[in-house]
């Protein structure tokens, strides 16, 4: 049978020509289908768009609800360098003066030197035992007490630590300390003396009782090494003394066992740096309130200008965005904003809407801020404008804590049963488009069949006419 290898050159007709103009007309239906497809991906993107705008929305609603915001209180040293403040009561606004006169500090006591950091000491059990120095004096050189006693501080239990052969070298001894973690740091430093080799013992707790007491039973050379009794033997010597910090506040003297020092001042926590006097300045964080508010109103408007892109229609192109005319969107919004102007339940005298803070609705449906008004009730009402965003726990009340709550809803509920519907029927059409196109491509290939066979067909007559032709012609010349 006659093949072809070019469809149409057979029958000299442009039927390849022909069969990609019928295959783009079956092919209408795909496009119909992608453009639809199209359509609803779009509504997906704006959706989840609207659910960004919406968690930021919920993340500034979620600060305001939180009654801290309004109870910090910002700490202003008069010098630097000495101390900062903290405080999330608002009882601890006030002035004062502080005289910082000692930090806390922890022991630290070194060894004698030794000529190398390998060479085996001795073997034995060193036992740690923390507590208080009292009486005696002690010697600025030698760093070593006399006359005093020591006094184990019952709620630090003795620590011990085996050194056998394994770790009985001066590196070992370091390590094995560092490894049991009884709160002693173990270091070695080089002085560069003909002993050079240093073994440094570092209480990790600062305070007075922090002061420690080393026993060893084993080995001579391990007792010449470590023990140490500020009571008694001493073979180390203190380069830093166990110490409490001592400060005064307005006139009261304080002590604390580290340079945190909490409830000094009811309700806040000092951080001691440096000796020194200050003067401080406990005041209301209305600064950070202020700007929780303004990025509360922000993250509204915003909201509004997505939704404002999402539901324009240009005329000009004839052009709609993706949520025009979208009930979820328009439903969304209206209890945004049901919720921003319902007021706040409360007492006769007490703040219940956005109104009174200067926070209100604009024309365009945007929320603006009058700047003055909310500076005046931060000022002089803080406990109302906290009232009117925030409650107490397990209450549902303030703007703060109702918006948190309201998108948790309309993530779990509305917005999420759109976007889903949004993604069966994005599904949907691509289950529709994938048994369209084995339509098409069936009678796409249908037609080409049929071509191809057309093709032989005016092929074979036209080598018959051109057979039959030369014969007659051969015959009337024979004549």
């Amino acid at each position: 049978m006659a093949t072809i290898s070019s469809l149409g050159v057979g029958a000299n007709l442009d039927l390849a020509s022909l069969l990609t103009q019928l295959t783009t007309a079956e092919s209408q239906p795909l496009v119909a289908l992608q453009a639809k497809a199209k359509s609803y991906t779009s509504k997906l993107s704006a959706y989840g768009t609207i659910q960004s705008a919406l968690s930021t929305l919920q993340a500034a609603g979620k600060k305001l609800g939180d009654p801290t915001l309004f109870q910090s209180v910002t700490g202003t040293p008069t010098v630097s360098g000495i101390l900062s403040a903290t405080a999330t009561d608002s009882s601890a606004a006030g002035n004062f003066t502080i005289d910082v006169k000692q930090l806390a500090q922890a022991q630290t006591v070194i060894s004698a030197g030794q000529v190398d950091t390998k060479t085996a000491i001795g073997n034995g059990k060193i036992t740690i035992d923390f507590g208080q120095v009292t009486g005696g004096t002690l010697d600025a050189t030698t760093g070593k007490y006399s006359g005093a006693t020591f006094t184990a501080d019952a709620s630090q239990p003795s620590k011990s630590i085996t050194i056998d052969p394994t770790n009985n070298t001066l590196e070992g001894i370091r390590t094995a300390i560092n490894n049991a973690a009884v709160g002693v740091t173990a270091t070695i430093v080089n002085d560069g003396s003909g002993a050079p080799n240093r073994l440094v013992l570092t209480s990790s707790t600062t305070g007075e009782k922090s002061s420690m007491r080393i026993s060893v039973a084993g080995d001579a050379p391990l007792q010449n090494l470590l023990n140490n009794d500020p009571a008694g033997t001493q073979n180390l010597k203190q380069t830093s003394a166990a110490q409490n910090a001592q400060l005064n506040v307005n006139g009261i003297d304080v002590t604390s066992s580290t340079n945190t020092v909490k409830e000094a001042i009811q309700g806040a926590t000092l951080t001691l740096v440096n000796t020194g006097k200050t003067g401080l300045s406990m005041k209301e964080n209305t600064a950070g309130v202020k700007s929780a508010i303004t990025d509360f109103v922000n993250a509204y408007n915003a909201l509004q200008s997505s939704a404002k892109s999402l539901t324009t229609y240009d005329a000009d192109t004839n052009t709609a965005a993706a949520l025009v005319g979208d009930s979820t969107l328009r439903n969304l919004q209206t209890r945004i904003r049901q919720a921003l102007t319902t007021p706040q339940a409360g007492g006769p005298n007490d703040m219940k809407v956005l109104t009174e803070i200067g926070v209100a609705f604009q024309k365009d449906g945007t929320i603006a801020i009058d700047a003055t008004k909310l500076d005046k009730a931060l000022a002089t009402n803080l406990k109302g404008v906290a009232n009117l965003f925030s409650s107490a726990t397990g209450s549902t009340g303030g703007y703060g804590k109702q918006i948190d709550a309201l998108v948790t809803d309309l993530n779990n509920g509305a917005l999420k049963i759109a976007s889903d519907g949004v993604t069966s029927t994005i599904k949907q059409l691509d289950t529709q488009y994938d048994a369209m196109q084995l339509r098409v491509d069936s009678t796409v290939a249908r037609y080409k069949a049929q071509f191809t066979q057309l093709d032989v067909m005016i092929n074979s007559m036209n080598n018959t006419k051109t057979y039959l032709t030369q014969q007659f012609e051969a015959m009337s010349s024979s004549k």
